[in-house]
């Protein structure tokens, strides 16, 4: 893996703020000759250090105006209904964010939808089927004044 040295810190930086700058401004920003930046920037692609680029997407575009944090308790805690949960929640399209956590409950999802009414459908129609879940808290999003996700 490629080492994260104060210049490869600008330059993931810069990227993470704008995937799409030229080479040039980069190098600009960061103090480097172009030629130099970009071995840099394919050494930190090569490393998988940059794992890819994403275009960030207004939600109103893709009618999303509801947005909440799911925790979901499985009922067993056997590796066989993690499995047959994350393929559940893989092939939902409300879910944007499946992560595995500590504590109480075993999952955290990011869910997006239209609406309230749109994510009563969700919770009932999807969630409120699967076997392995025994129980779902849900938080509503009501604002996000940081949020860095690319």
């Amino acid at each position: 893996m490629a080492k994260i040295d104060q210049i490869n810190d600008k330059i993931l930086q810069e990227l993470s703020r704008d995937g799409r700058i030229s080479n040039l401004e980069l190098a600009d920003r960061v103090g480097l000759s172009p030629s130099a930046c970009l071995r840099r920037v394919q050494e930190l692609e090569r490393s998988g250090v940059i794992q890819g680029y994403r275009a960030v997407i207004n939600p109103a575009a893709r009618d999303v105006g509801f947005v909440a944090y799911m925790t979901v308790g499985l009922g067993l805690h056997t590796k066989s209904a993690q499995e047959a949960f994350e393929r559940s929640v893989a092939l939902a399209p409300e879910v944007r964010e499946c992560h595995n956590i500590t504590g109480t409950v075993e999952y955290l999802l990011r869910v997006e939808a239209r609406d309230l009414a749109d994510y009563k459908r969700f919770h009932t129609d999807v969630m409120g089927t699967l076997d392995q879940v025994n129980s779902i808290t849900t938080f509503v999003v009501m604002g996000s004044p940081k949020d860095e996700r690319a």
